[in-house]
């Protein structure tokens, strides 16, 4: 049976397909959720010569990847998605909870709003082939109530969907994955196996980014082979790309070096570290800060690069709870100091987050990248190397990658590749 008392809230946030801003229709019958009263303030997009706001993201971006990867196994993570979950629900944090949000991104609430504004805004308009959605929308059980502000700023900044139905409803579930599934084209098709009898809202943000090189790699007669070797010494092997030696971004750098492979977009890339040879992953990364993706991208300069590279195609699926706690957000789960009363209400109980779950896919081919994340916050209530002629670079060991944004200098996914099979 439904105790209305307590609230459960999801964000599934992320995978970047074709319009961005489309809406999404969900499939049965489903109530709009009715129109909140009043206005609030535009957020106006972050301008880019803001560069503290920028770094704020990018230090969040590199210390979650950082937190998140464990030495020896694959992560991958979506920045973007995450900030984008957690800038949804730090419109509904007030007092120390709310500080808790503005001290792990280092930003303002309002600056916060912002830079997803422009994140919002950006990204609905890449060129090239670029496929890009990045929708949003909300599922409110009848039960709860929820403050006008928060729901006019889920509309106005994140252009949220508002539907109101019962959660504990099969029929709800099935049309919230269905919703989930279109808007990443299929490489997220759930994000709810069922609503516990506790989940009185559901705040979902879906992207999902498909992208070509601007200069594709050779394409192979037949599938080959390459050795990739473990930092454990285990060797496998994946299927190599090569791009037959040619002009590339090539970076140099003290402590490893690597390439820029620009999309057609002319906005996006894909970065490829490879650590200086006996340096492991964890030991790499722990030298990454603020500024080290606005560092590496402008030391890129053309050389003649012969590089070969794995395909892959990786899935990752965690809890970032314990990965946030350690980042500082600590009472934000703790039902005794959390305090998300800006957010709504069910029968006067307090709020605060139960768990945090990131789910993200990512595949390399000769062509580009297709890359989809989902971020879910469930809200509870109490009851370098020397220049040569010709640089040979081989992702045969393991090495970080990401997408990267060439204007802003930020990542929006980022990945350690520690085994490739």
């Amino acid at each position: 049976m439904k105790r209305p008392q307590l609230f459960s809230l999801i964000l599934a946030l992320s995978l970047l397909a074709g319009c961005a801003g489309a809406l999404v229709q969900p499939q049965g019958s489903l109530q709009p959720l009715p129109t909140p009263q009043g206005t609030l303030p535009p957020v106006e997009p972050l301008e880019l010569t803001d560069g503290d706001t920028l770094d704020g993201y990018r230090s969040f971006a590199v210390d979650l990847l950082r937190r998140s990867h464990a030495g020896g196994e694959n992560v991958l993570v979506s920045p973007l998605s995450v900030t984008l979950a957690l800038g949804m629900t730090a419109n509904g944090a007030a007092e120390n909870t709310l500080t808790e949000f503005e001290t792990l991104f280092g930003l303002s609430r309002e600056d916060l709003n912002a830079l997803c504004a422009k994140f919002m805004a950006d990204y609905a308009q890449l060129g090239g082939s670029t496929e890009a959605t990045l929708v949003n929308s909300l599922w409110a059980d009848p039960d709860v109530n929820l403050a006008n502000g928060f729901v006019l700023r889920c509309q106005d900044t994140y252009a949220a969907q508002l539907f109101q139905q019962d959660l504990q409803d099969p029929s709800t579930v099935k049309a919230v994955n269905g919703w989930v599934n279109e808007a990443t084209r299929g490489l997220i098709p759930s994000v709810v196996d069922e609503f516990s009898g506790d989940a009185v809202l559901a705040l979902i943000n879906a992207i999902y980014l498909k992208n070509q090189f601007q200069r594709p790699f050779e394409t192979p007669t037949s599938d080959w082979e390459m050795d990739f070797t473990a930092a454990d010494g285990r060797v496998t092997h994946p299927k190599g790309m090569h791009n037959g030696t040619r002009n590339e971004e090539y970076i140099a750098a003290e402590d490893g070096q690597g390439v820029l492979l620009p999309y057609d977009d002319g906005r996006l890339g894909l970065l490829l570290m490879l650590p200086n040879e006996g340096t492991a992953l964890t030991d790499y990364l722990a030298g990454w800060e603020e500024d080290t993706v606005p560092t590496l991208l402008s030391s890129r300069e053309s050389r003649r690069v012969s590089l070969s590279c794995p395909k892959f195609k990786t899935e990752r699926g965690s809890s970032l709870a314990g990965t946030l706690g350690d980042m500082g957000l600590t009472g934000a789960f703790d039902p005794a100091l959390a305090d998300f009363s800006a957010m709504g209400s069910v029968e006067g109980r307090s709020l605060y987050i139960g768990d945090v779950i990131h789910k993200t896919s990512f595949e390399l081919n000769e062509k580009g990248t297709e890359a989809a994340a989902v971020t879910a916050v469930m809200m509870e209530a109490t009851s370098a190397m020397p220049p040569q002629d010709l640089i040979y670079l081989r992702f045969d060991r393991p090495f970080i990658y990401g997408i990267v944004d060439l204007e802003t200098e930020t990542p929006l996914f980022l990945g350690a590749m520690e085994r490739c099979q």
